[in-house]
């Protein structure tokens, strides 16, 4: 709960845009209900993350500590890459 609300989320429980409980159900239609602020809410619909909640993942993906990405992040990996000369490449 505290990296949600560290990031600014209010909430990982509801979805920003659906239907039925908790706007889980289907997906976000002209009919659906929908949130005044999509970047206070992790999910945008039941299935996808949020524009905020991707720009974290892939944040932590290119750039982030061993806590979440160990051994090493995707940029680590760019730069090891680099030195290599690969004949598919």
């Amino acid at each position: 709960m505290l990296l949600l609300i560290f990031a600014g989320f209010i909430t990982s429980q509801i979805a920003c845009c659906g239907q039925g409980p908790y706007n889980g159900l289907g997906l976000c239609t002209p009919l659906s209900n929908l949130c005044p602020s999509r970047d206070q809410y992790a999910f945008w619909d039941a299935f996808h993350p949020s524009e905020k909640a991707n720009r974290i993942i892939v944040e932590e993906i290119m750039s982030g500590s061993k806590t979440y990405m160990n051994p090493m992040n995707l940029s680590t990996i760019q730069e090891l890459d680099e030195g290599r000369n690969f004949p598919f490449t």
